[in-house]
């Protein structure tokens, strides 16, 4: 099967925080980008508990779900399967420019940190490390133990990026859009994505 290019993989895995993600997807889409989208099973369920979407299970069944959901172009969103292995991001010829895992649980974060590779989500990051691609990760715990800070210390040390969901207050979020927003400007900014989600600090518009 051949499929489009792009440039920017979204893996969601099974933590709390799905919104980051959901708000995350439909910017890159009004941005113009095309997405490889991973969902993991435990993340489906957060979705289900999180959100009012009712997601399907299977990957193409999801895809034009998405795809209608956020009034994407055909194809401009790609979702696989968790060992669909002839995927583009399974190689590091098909690599993308970026990688998102966003929430990341500490389970994916610690198969990334060893390489184990054992499914589609952990065979991606692996391929965007080795290949010297940005990989940015959202860990969504607290408090972290001493396993989950190893673990997102050697990962910095080869490359990625741990970006925890830390909102800024001093923008005086007066919704949950808006803190959700805040997160999610800062991943977009370490994309090299515009976006107008909130304003420059220090710089009038």
């Amino acid at each position: 099967m051949k499929y489009k290019a792009a440039n920017i993989c979204l893996a969601i895995t099974g933590a709390s925080g799905v919104q980051y993600a959901l708000r995350l997807l439909q910017c890159l889409v009004e941005a113009g980008e095309s997405v490889y989208v991973l969902v993991s099973a435990p993340a489906q369920i957060v979705i289900d508990m999180e959100t009012e979407l009712k997601l399907p299970a299977r990957p193409r069944d999801m895809q034009k779900f998405l795809t209608e959901l956020y009034h994407a172009a055909p194809e401009q969103i790609q979702v696989f399967g968790k060992e669909e292995w002839t995927a583009p991001i399974a190689s590091g010829s098909g690599v993308p420019e970026a990688m998102v895992v966003c929430p990341c649980t500490t389970g994916t974060l610690a198969a990334i940190a060893c390489g184990t590779s054992n499914n589609l989500i952990e065979r991606a990051a692996d391929v965007v490390l080795k290949e010297r691609k940005s990989l940015i990760l959202v860990p969504r715990e607290s408090p972290f133990s001493e396993i989950h800070l190893e673990n997102m210390l050697k990962l910095a040390r080869i490359g990625a990026t741990i970006l925890p969901p830390n909102p800024g207050f001093y923008y005086q979020p007066k919704e949950l859009q808006d803190v959700i927003d805040f997160v999610v400007a800062r991943i977009l900014d370490h994309l090299h994505i515009e976006h107008q989600l909130l304003p420059r600090w220090g710089i009038q518009e």
